[in-house]
């Protein structure tokens, strides 16, 4: 296994990890059957607010469900890039791309989590708060750590000084 690695990296394939089986699951149960997928609980805040506040009827309810599985499975696409264009070291080393798909994964997440984080606490469902709030503060903490990592520099190799021979050509006694 290559050992260039970045922190952010090794990160968003531990994020890749738990979005990319638990949305998938999500987003197919959505697909299956929209009502009852929408009113589970990953789901029931966009629900609750949908009929509450937004009096929508019942196909416009299932378009909605709809949209949600389809921003699920972008989301679950951009971070399966990832996953492939990390775990082949050509491509992580030749280009940034998989950085790319990491990024547009974590911006499109966070911004759904988000939105049913706050839709959540408007209707009142406290654990799906919870569950949204928690998936909202791994999206940012592995945003932050890829926006505050930087890229090691090459640094070039430099002939060995002779062990007597001052580096520069001043001494420290020199005034």
């Amino acid at each position: 296994m290559s050992n260039n690695w970045r922190i952010s990296s090794f990160n968003g394939a531990l994020l890749a990890a738990y979005f990319i089986p638990v949305w998938t699951i999500i987003a197919f149960s959505i697909m299956v059957s929209p009502i009852h997928g929408l009113y589970e609980r990953p789901s029931v805040s966009f629900a609750l607010y949908a009929s509450d506040y937004l009096h929508l009827g019942k196909m416009a309810t299932v378009r909605l469900a709809w949209l949600l599985a389809l921003a699920r499975i972008t989301v679950v696409a951009f971070f399966a890039v990832f996953l492939a264009m990390a775990a082949f070291s050509p491509l992580r080393r030749n280009s940034s791309g998989a950085d790319e798909a990491l990024a547009v994964a974590l911006c499109l997440g966070s911004v759904l989590s988000f939105a049913s984080m706050m839709m959540a606490s408007k209707v009142g469902e406290v654990e799906a708060m919870r569950m949204h709030a928690s998936e909202l503060l791994m999206l940012l903490g592995t945003a932050i750590v890829m926006l505050f990592e930087t890229t090691p520099k090459r640094t070039a190799v430099t002939p060995a000084v002779e062990a007597g021979a001052p580096a520069s050509g001043l001494s420290l006694q020199q005034p």
